[in-house]
């Protein structure tokens, strides 16, 4: 049992320290309360275990440094591949499997050797002008550094997890001087200087500023929802470009359970869940994504965007191209 003293040190960061229990989980998210809940209350009412929520907007990893082997945690929930390397990288995670992580989740969404696994996935698309672009003119990440768009596309900070995930992404299928290549076209292309999140390029697109953006896709129901926002989501088509050799670059939201678990077996429990099929769509419909394990089905919202084949690369690879893709971002001054 984790004492209160330990329990109201991991819970300090946006949630209420609750009461030691003999039968419970502990969590450090980076996900929002919005989209762990529905998920913590189901996990709760199927099998009876607590569930402890530390949300965090960043430190995780210092956290976890900083506790050590007194770490309350004994799961982490993440976006993106890299967060999650990173976690591995550090020394703060353990290998686990069972025979329903591995019939849930494609090999492709989770580590080879067990430390992370993939829970839902979003595509890296473009957002397109539905009046100052044809159908058919971008169909391609590659497109993306044609001289055709020059002074016409926007996009978030190069340096951004989701853009060095997607440079990753060139580097693996071209190679590190083609990645280069194609980080200079686009930045040649760039309307502005980078800035804002996904959900402002789209802004910019509707404002005329610019005629394709890059993004993940699930921002377009978020958009969709909001009353303010709904416009700039109805300026715009949503495309899957592909590489040319490949399928459309995605990337996950995953967990992994931490190296120092003090409740390993519940956490095992809640990872199963997690990825089992009833799970996989309350995630997936609370944030737009893209439910991973077999038989699931995306919102209906978001099998209207149209389907698409993913890229068939391990994140895992992705993950180890990061450093590097980074610093070839850095190198060709994207966001100078």
């Amino acid at each position: 049992m984790i004492n209160a003293a330990r329990i109201t040190l991991a819970l300090t960061a946006g949630s209420i320290a609750l009461p030691a229990l003999a039968d419970e989980v502990n969590i450090y998210s980076y996900r929002q309360p919005e989209l762990i809940k529905p998920l913590t209350d189901a996990f709760t009412d199927e099998t009876g275990i607590a569930v402890n929520v530390a949300h965090l907007s960043k430190g995780m990893i210092e956290r976890l440094d900083a506790e050590g082997a007194r770490s309350p945690a004994d799961l982490i929930f993440t976006v993106d591949i890299s967060r999650l390397y990173a976690a591995v990288e550090a020394g703060h995670t353990q290998a686990v499997t069972s025979e329903e992580l591995k019939a849930n989740v494609p090999d492709l969404y989770h580590d080879p050797n067990g430390h992370w696994w993939g829970l839902t996935t979003r595509a890296r698309i473009v957002y397109a002008s539905k009046e100052r672009v044809e159908e058919g003119e971008v169909t391609s990440y590659e497109d993306l550094a044609d001289p055709k768009w020059e002074g016409r596309i926007c996009t978030r900070s190069g340096t951004h997890p989701y853009n060095v995930a997607l440079t990753s992404a060139v580097m693996h299928h071209h190679g590190e001087a083609a990645a280069k290549e194609w980080l200079e076209g686009v930045k040649s292309n760039l309307a502005r200087k980078p800035q804002g999140n996904d959900r402002a390029q789209v802004k910019a697109i509707w404002a005329g500023e610019c005629d394709i953006a890059i993004g993940n896709t699930y921002y377009m129901g978020k958009m969709l929802s909001d009353d303010e926002q709904k416009a700039w989501a109805e300026s715009v088509d949503v495309i899957f470009p592909t590489f040319e050799d490949g399928g459309t670059h995605v990337n996950i939201s995953g967990v992994a359970m931490t190296k120092h678990a003090p409740n390993e077996e519940n956490a095992l429990k809640m990872m199963e869940f997690l990825t089992s099929p009833k799970a996989q769509e309350i995630y997936a419909k609370a944030n737009y994504e893209y439910p991973i394990a077999d038989g699931t089905e995306a919102d209906p919202l978001v099998q209207g965007w149209g389907e698409f084949e993913a890229d068939d690369v391990n994140l895992m690879e992705l993950a180890e191209k990061r450093k590097d893709a980074l610093k070839l971002i850095e190198t060709v001054d994207f966001d100078g």
